[in-house]
């Protein structure tokens, strides 16, 4: 083989991988190359935490719970969590308290490391983004004129998971999922008073509706805590629709009075004023009217519950919303390391974010459209910072099964170049990979310019590209188990290609400090153009 190129897929994220360390930049011409640096040490240093999956795998599923999540897998998986689905971060949810409680009977998992961490991360995201809008409900509430909303929930502090081992964090979600349930009702049973409070006002001196709507206080509160679980969201089942009035259930007026209380107390407990308002006055007509036209009775019944579903459908579009900013939140205010590359700043998106959770009001179609695009550049960003890590990993472990030096540069117009010597090769041949936009290039070099080559050297440019087919295929494997699919595309399988090891680019491996890293790419776009370059599988977008 001399060329081939591959795209790489991103799958699964492998746990540990941190943030490679930038180094200053270097004068390739004021510091000529010396030879190859031993990239396996860089990488190993670059990513302390990097577990066994990058030398040999993933880990078994059994011992995920020791893993370690590195602070750049952890932005990835709350950046795939910002962009999931309620439903797919509830069947997250389900599945992580499903694989500890597997742990706990010490019965065999069937997720692997990778799988396990992105369960639970995902449900991190989605307890933290319950807790935030939770948190700002509340603030909003207390800060009504003459309301008196309830105190602020005692809750823990939100949950990072980064640098602590899957066993810490399962149970510290377990604590603060528990504590978001008791908050959550305890909020429902506040928001259920005070909806009923309107009801009863609705029928001054009226015992027997008083009784009715006491009789319901109680399911409401049930109810709607019912339809809060992961079980619920990950099914789609919500608090359920107000019953449908019958010609036989409006037959007589208590019977018209009863339905109607099961109407309203079918109502969300965050249901908007206006529209309650709305919902009751159509019951009390139809109880007016109830034992001279029965038939108008049930035309005021169908319009209050038409209230009631539209009244449901926008507070469980509020709920949605702020629990969707307060994710989308948590991942653009995340800091990288302070010894790494920053990240952008998105200040036209998390103001908008800020706003909406702190005074109710809703994002403009432009504005969600800008918090989407900073999302989706963050996450192009991440994403291809960590194809980089993890394709220098995978050449690391190439270099460790077959001997070899290898070092990694950064040249102008490339976001990564990878040249390894393989046990045999040297000095006159190696391999080359170079990641650029994305597309990952493969070319077997050989040291020298272009020019005429004998018969002797070109049949040893052609061994040498036979072997690199071989090598290459390891290199694909070792990526699959590291998160990437690496599709390689055979371009010329004969003659290699004229070169130097290092050239045309400054090194970026420190010969005394053997750290991988290196300044971000030059010519960086404009963030309005700037899109995702990796795919990512696997998971269910937004």
């Amino acid at each position: 083989m001399s060329s081939g190129v591959a795209l790489p897929t991103l799958d699964l994220v492998a746990p540990s991988v941190a943030f490679p360390q930038p180094l200053p930049a270097a004068d390739v011409y004021a510091v000529p190359h010396t030879g190859a640096a031993q990239l396996g040490d860089a990488a190993s240093e670059a990513s302390t935490q990097m577990s066994e999956a990058v030398a040999h795998g993933l880990r078994e599923a059994g011992e995920a719970a020791v893993e370690v999540l590195g602070a750049l897998s952890g932005a990835l998986l709350a950046g795939r969590a910002a962009m999931l689905t309620t439903r797919v971060l509830a069947s997250a949810a389900v599945r992580a308290a499903e694989e500890q409680r597997c742990l706990e009977r010490q019965e065999e998992l069937s997720a692997a490391a990778a799988e396990q961490w992105q369960a639970a991360a995902y449900a991190v995201a989605r307890a933290n983004a319950r807790r935030t809008a939770l948190l700002a409900r509340c603030a909003r509430d207390a800060g009504a004129p003459g309301d008196g909303g309830p105190s602020r929930p005692d809750l823990p502090p939100p949950l990072d998971p980064v640098g602590r081992p899957l066993g810490e964090v399962r149970a510290e979600l377990a604590r603060l999922e528990e504590a978001l349930r008791r908050a959550e009702e305890r909020r429902t049973a506040w928001e259920v008073a005070r909806l009923t409070a309107v009801l009863d006002g609705a029928a001054e001196e009226d015992d027997a509706w008083r009784r009715l709507v006491a009789d319901r206080r109680e399911a409401m509160v049930r109810r709607h805590t019912a339809s809060r679980t992961a079980e619920a969201e990950r099914d789609e089942a919500g608090p359920g629709e107000p019953p449908r009035p019958t010609a036989d259930a409006t037959a007589d007026p208590e019977a018209v009075r009863a339905l109607g209380a099961d109407i309203l107390a079918a109502l969300d407990p965050a249901a908007a004023s206006a529209t309650v308002e709305l919902a009751v006055g159509a019951v009390g007509r139809a109880v007016g009217r109830a034992a001279l036209d029965p038939a108008r009775a049930r035309r005021h019944l169908v319009e209050a519950r038409k209230f009631v579903q539209d009244a449901n459908r926008k507070a469980r579009r509020r709920r949605a919303d702020e629990e969707w900013a307060a994710a989308q939140l948590d991942f653009l205010t995340r800091r990288a390391p302070e010894d790494t590359e920053a990240l952008d700043e998105a200040p036209d998106a998390i103001g908008p974010l800020r706003r909406l959770l702190a005074e109710g009001v809703p994002l403009s179609p432009g504005e969600r459209r800008t918090v989407e695009l900073r999302v989706s550049e963050r996450m192009a960003h991440l994403e291809a910072l960590y194809v980089q890590a993890q394709c220098a990993h995978a050449l690391t472990e190439l270099a460790e099964r077959f001997g070899g030096p290898a070092d990694a540069s950064r040249p102008e117009g490339q976001d990564l170049r990878l040249d390894w010597t393989p046990d045999g090769w040297g000095p006159d041949h190696w391999l080359r990979a170079t990641l650029v936009g994305g597309t990952l290039r493969f070319a077997t070099m050989y040291r020298g310019g272009p020019g005429e080559r004998g018969p002797r050297e070109r049949a040893l440019d052609d061994a040498r590209c036979a072997e690199a087919q071989e090598r290459l295929a390891e290199f694909t494997a070792v990526a699959r188990e590291l998160g990437l699919t690496v599709d390689l595309r055979i371009e010329q399988t004969e003659g290699a290609r004229p070169g130097l090891p290092g050239e045309d680019g400054a090194v970026v491996l420190d010969p005394v400090r053997r750290t991988f890293g290196g300044q971000p790419p030059r010519g960086k776009p404009d963030r309005e153009q700037s899109v995702p370059r990796y795919r990512t599988v696997g998971d269910e977008p937004r």
